[in-house]
């Protein structure tokens, strides 16, 4: 199976897991966890490794981050080799909806390689980011 497994700072990993799953349906392969405010970095660990617990040496993961180099992220990566799980592990940072959504509906089809898969989650990540004004929409009067 293939997981997809969120880590974040605050509440942010189950807030985009819940939204995803709005969009994608109920699912058991997408899993999160958060370090939260005054939560220590053991603390984390010690719900991160019960968060995997049912993930198989055969298992593939996905592993979405908020940011780069945050402590959930170095923490999960951590557990993660310690496990012997992390050669079976791609990881993605600056996690956003467009991302995960993209990877939970795609990362089960045979059609792309793994590069194609990489390069079109990250892709999705990035057309996801933009600026809206209202400037840039010609309503008319009667549509407004």
């Amino acid at each position: 199976m293939k997981y997809v497994v969120l880590v974040s700072h605050g509440v942010f990993a189950q807030g985009l897991k819940s939204a995803v799953l709005m969009m994608s349906g109920k699912r058991d392969d997408i899993l999160s966890t958060s370090l939260e405010d005054g939560m220590g970095t053991n603390d984390f660990s010690d719900r991160f490794k019960a968060l995997i617990q049912p993930i198989q040496s055969n298992d593939e993961i996905l592993l979405f981050s908020d940011i780069l180099s945050g402590s959930s992220f170095t923490t999960a990566i951590e557990i993660l080799n310690e496990q012997g799980l992390f050669d079976r592990t791609t990881v993605f940072t600056g996690m956003n909806m467009p991302m995960v959504l993209t990877a939970v509906l795609m990362k089960d089809n045979d059609y792309l390689t793994q590069p194609e898969f990489i390069e079109t989650v990250l892709s999705e990540g990035k057309a996801g980011i933009s600026l809206f004004t209202v400037e840039a929409v010609n309503f008319t009067e009667e549509e407004l």
